[in-house]
């Protein structure tokens, strides 16, 4: 069921980011320090994206889950990524995408850019 839903959520991260003109590059990318969701481009910034899905009426769970540790995490696996394709030269930052699943409405979105900035 959980990962039902997490690929629910990311499958619907990706279309708003294709919404959005974002390039994806990879999906579900693995390294020894962690997984990165979604890498992606931003015309030349090369993007790395978290996705929080939940069953709620909001994203505010989701988000929430976005804590220092996993923003750590986060920046290891980015590091990794770029290291093993050779991109240490680029552009980039870590966005979160929240995927709120209402029972009876709708999926909520938001995208919060630079997470390592708020």
């Amino acid at each position: 069921m959980r990962k039902r839903i997490g690929a629910e959520g990311e499958a619907l991260a990706i279309a708003h980011l294709k919404a959005k003109d974002y390039h994806i590059v990879e999906q579900n990318w693995h390294c020894q320090r962690g997984e990165i969701d979604i890498v992606a481009r931003d015309g030349e910034v090369w993007v790395f994206c978290e996705v929080k899905t939940r069953r709620a009426s909001s994203t505010q769970s989701a988000l929430v889950n976005i804590t220092a540790k996993k923003q750590e995490k986060m920046i290891l696996a980015a590091q990794e990524y770029l290291h093993e394709h050779q991109l240490e030269d680029v552009i980039w930052r870590i966005d979160a995408i929240a995927v709120a699943l209402p029972t009876n409405s709708e999926p909520i979105i938001d995208h919060v850019e630079d997470v390592l900035d708020w």
